[in-house]
């Protein structure tokens, strides 16, 4: 029930080596709790009867107990794919130990963490608006500008062919 270190370096062990650690730390602390002399009081009157028998029975159980729990984790394991899960997290630490800004945490009010998320983009779309707002603007100028232009152009050519009209007379 080992994997990798899963890249953490030599200094901390991976995510997927404590868990194995773990499990096998359970498994020693389980077989303690469950002692020959407590199973031995268990049952008693066999014990006082056959003792080495007992004593047989408690190991092929205690090994049974144990094989089970490994298979049952190891199937767990296999299943969720935690071992590749424990060892992407730990990459995911290592690269994030160079960030210099905090990770963003949620408050708890979902109002707030809305808002949080929500602000910035808006602030961005509003600034994006009003530039294209200023375009816009600055476009319309140049054309209303242009449209009075061409009317004062319009205006000096109808005085023109007035003028033109009147000397031909």
């Amino acid at each position: 029930a080992a994997g990798g270190d899963g890249g953490a370096g030599p200094a901390a062990p991976g995510r997927a080596r404590v868990f194995a650690t773990v499990v096998d730390t359970f498994l020693e602390k389980l077989v303690a709790a469950g002692s020959y002399q407590r199973f031995a009081n268990c049952y008693r009157c066999f014990y006082s009867l056959q003792p080495q028998m007992t004593r047989s029975i408690y190991d092929q159980f205690i090994s049974q107990l144990q094989s089970s729990i490994k298979e049952e984790i190891e199937d767990v394991k296999n299943e969720g794919n935690l071992e590749e899960l424990l060892n992407s997290l730990d990459k995911i630490v290592e690269e994030a130990k160079d960030r210099e800004e905090p990770a963003w945490r949620p408050s708890g009010i979902p109002e707030e963490d809305v808002r949080s998320a929500l602000v910035p983009y808006l602030l961005k779309q509003r600034s994006y608006l009003r530039k294209v707002l200023r375009e816009k603007e600055e476009e319309n100028r140049r054309v209303a500008e242009s449209v009075l232009a061409g009317r004062d152009r319009i205006v000096e050519l109808q005085q023109l062919i007035q003028a033109r009209k009147q000397a031909w007379q």
